[in-house]
């Protein structure tokens, strides 16, 4: 049969993984099922050139298959482009595990899935995500050494959300720089929207500088919490995208940046931890440069997690864990500089750095 003739429901049947837009010459893509513990998970891994794939899982009620692996296959992607453009030597991966983890995660399921890791001998090394807690990674822990994150009574670095939400903080501080000339957050208004482990974090950081926060959220019990601890404001709007504010920083799940919401984005910054937050990274990076909005890529500014896990396998202290995080402010800087002297986007500008210090390992690899 012709590829010509068929219809996209049949090309989908030819071509499920390397036909996906997201499929951007991915390594390996695992797919890991087990009868008695229900599990359904996908590990995808997209590039070692620089180190073994280290990228956390997550795990989620997606509504389909396909929407579970596009998750995988992007937020592999971009677990690649934030350790090679923050300078660690690692590369890209990700899982997701097909499920509510608030009533179908069991130990018995994570010690399968922590199997599926072994089974890999070190090319994948996971780490918590959404829907994953510290004392999920140590049950992992019990079955493969290749997990970082664990709690530190068991010699790990502990929950990675505090340094994520720190290296947030310093990208959005480095993003009010370059917009206002100077980088404090007092007196701006801050819209932060998705306040879990990351987010209220972030709440405080902005909060204890003087910014008036708002807090958005689908849990309103959380959203009365964060409000009481820190004197954030509920938003009350009924478009948050069109909310009078300074700096917007979506710290939910991904491509809030879209067609529609920049066409109604008030805000002067972009600046959030939330992973893929443009819809399409090049559509929605020139819209948003277009529009006069500085960007801070979500893959630099969000690393801080990840340099937490670093820790781990490198085995450097919380000092210096803070001290690498705190970095992101300068690289922030520079990407937004590059951005604006070679008339690119933000995030092509970070795409660029990261590329280069891929091919320039590649090429050393080859020698």
């Amino acid at each position: 049969m012709n590829a010509e003739i068929l219809n996209p429901n049949e090309l989908k049947k030819v071509a499920p993984v390397f036909g996906q837009l997201s499929f951007d010459n991915h390594e390996q893509i695992v797919f890991c099922n087990d009868k008695d513990t229900g599990l359904k998970a996908i590990i995808g891994i997209h590039n070692t050139v620089l180190g073994p794939a280290l990228g956390g899982t997550r795990m989620w009620a997606y509504n389909n298959e396909w929407e579970a692996l596009n998750d995988v296959l992007r937020l592999s992607r971009g677990m690649t482009f934030k350790s090679a453009v923050t300078g660690l030597n690692l590369g890209g991966g990700k899982a997701v595990i097909i499920g509510d983890a608030k009533t179908q995660k069991t130990p018995e399921l994570m010690r399968k899935f922590g199997e599926f890791v072994d089974s890999l001998s070190g090319k994948y090394i996971t780490a918590e995500d959404v829907g994953m807690t510290t004392a999920d990674m140590d049950t992992v822990r019990e079955v493969t050494k290749h997990v970082t994150g664990i709690s530190e009574r068991l010699g790990g670095s502990g929950n990675p959300s505090p340094v994520t939400a720190y290296g947030v903080y310093m990208g959005m501080k480095a993003a009010a720089k370059y917009k206002y000339g100077n980088d404090t957050l007092q007196g701006k208004k801050v819209l932060v929207q998705g306040i879990g482990h990351v987010g209220e974090t972030l709440v405080e950081y902005v909060a204890k500088e003087g910014a008036e926060v708002f807090i958005a959220d689908i849990n309103q019990a959380r959203l009365e919490e964060v409000r009481d601890k820190y004197g954030a404001i509920i938003y009350g709007g009924e478009d948050l995208y069109t909310a009078d504010i300074d700096i917007y920083a979506p710290c939910a799940l991904g491509a809030t940046l879209n067609d529609v919401t920049i066409s109604k984005l008030n805000a002067a910054i972009v600046a959030g931890a939330a992973n893929n937050q443009l819809e399409n990274e090049q559509i929605h990076g020139r819209m948003i440069r277009e529009k006069g909005i500085v960007y801070a890529p979500d893959f630099l500014i969000n690393a801080g997690g990840i340099i937490n896990v670093y820790a781990e396998i490198e085995g450097y202290d919380k000092a210096e864990t803070m001290k690498k995080t705190e970095n992101i402010y300068n690289t922030t800087l520079e990407i937004l500089n590059t951005a604006d002297r070679d008339e690119i986007t933000t995030h092509q500008a970070a795409l660029k750095v990261a590329q280069e210090r891929i091919e320039k390992r590649r090429k050393e690899n080859n020698q």
